[in-house]
């Protein structure tokens, strides 16, 4: 277990640094925006380039940071039942979601859309728009932001099996206590 537990201290460390860093292109989205629509209203010049550019830039964000939304714990749940769970049984819902949903699903589309993108990539392939852009680097982000998801998926399915067998403590019971004593 120290193993899975060291690889899935590394996995949650990537998806740190991949989720930071990917946040900067929120900003350069707004740039971008800002600036195409300056330059449409004041001197009546834009670009389809600049609206996919942005697209891009957020499908970029959605994708890649959805790894460290599953490490901050910020994904969607529906939790009607799982909130009513002992903690206990929200661990093992965890642990059954990750293996039957997230994983498949991630491993699927990661299958599914690799192929897409080396013939978009191969042919070269650009937006219908006039002006538009290269179509592959948008491909690229679904293989690349579900492989991460499956990663972090990865590291939460062994952090919650350590916490199950009692080798790390429980950090959401832990902020709970620390809350209760407040």
């Amino acid at each position: 277990m120290p193993f899975l537990l060291a690889l899935s201290r590394a996995i949650d460390a990537l998806s740190a640094i991949v989720g930071k860093a990917i946040s900067w292109l929120l900003l350069a989205a707004i740039v971008i925006s800002a600036l195409n629509a300056i330059s449409r209203k004041v001197f009546s010049v834009s670009s389809n380039a600049w609206l996919e550019s942005q697209w891009y830039l957020f499908s970029a964000v959605f994708l890649i940071a959805a790894g460290y939304t599953l490490l901050a714990n910020e994904h969607v749940k529906v939790d009607l039942i799982y909130g009513k769970l002992p903690r206990k049984g929200q661990i093992i819902v965890d642990i059954f979601g990750t293996i039957f949903f997230l994983m498949p699903f991630c491993l699927v589309t990661v299958y599914l859309s690799w192929p897409v993108f080396l013939q978009k990539f191969a042919s070269g392939e650009v937006s219908n728009n006039t002006g538009g852009l290269l179509q592959w680097p948008a491909w690229l982000l679904i293989p690349i932001g579900f492989g991460l998801l499956a990663l972090q998926g990865v590291s939460e399915l062994i952090k919650r099996i350590a916490i199950l067998r009692g080798d790390i403590p429980d950090p959401v019971a832990e902020a709970d206590a620390e809350a209760a004593a407040l």
